[in-house]
């Protein structure tokens, strides 16, 4: 495996366990139950639990500039607070419960996409 495969590897491990703890270790009901509250705190919050653990992919795929890291860290931010008050916003327009096979199904669809921005960031990173 080239030096280069096993960074890009390495740098999506980290992302991934970066979701998992903002997602699922540090997000409180607070985010969680205001995230759909377009500029609430809460979701505030929780998109700048997700950007600032963004940060430990820089020692693994560092950026070639301290502008990209920026653009990398706010682009971050912005994706993940409209992904999630957008999914947030379809539950509640549906009125759809964990009884929903369609609350699944755009819950899996918040996740892909959290994940394809992960792939971007790495991409980003790499070119």
């Amino acid at each position: 495996m080239s030096v280069l495969t096993g960074a890009i590897l390495l740098a999506f491990v980290v992302l991934a366990v970066k979701h998992t703890i903002a997602d699922y270790f540090l997000q409180t009901s607070y985010q969680y139950g205001n995230k759909g509250i377009y500029g609430h705190p809460g979701g505030l919050i929780h998109a700048g639990f997700h950007a600032l653990l963004t940060l430990p992919v820089f020692l693994v795929l560092p950026p070639s500039s301290l502008a990209l890291a920026a653009a990398i860290i706010t682009g971050e931010f912005v994706l993940h607070y409209h992904l999630d008050w957008s999914k947030e916003q379809l539950v509640k327009r549906y009125r759809l419960t964990q009884k929903d096979a369609l609350f699944w199904n755009l819950f899996g669809l918040d996740q892909l996409f959290h994940l394809l921005t992960y792939v971007a960031i790495i991409a980003i990173l790499v070119s």
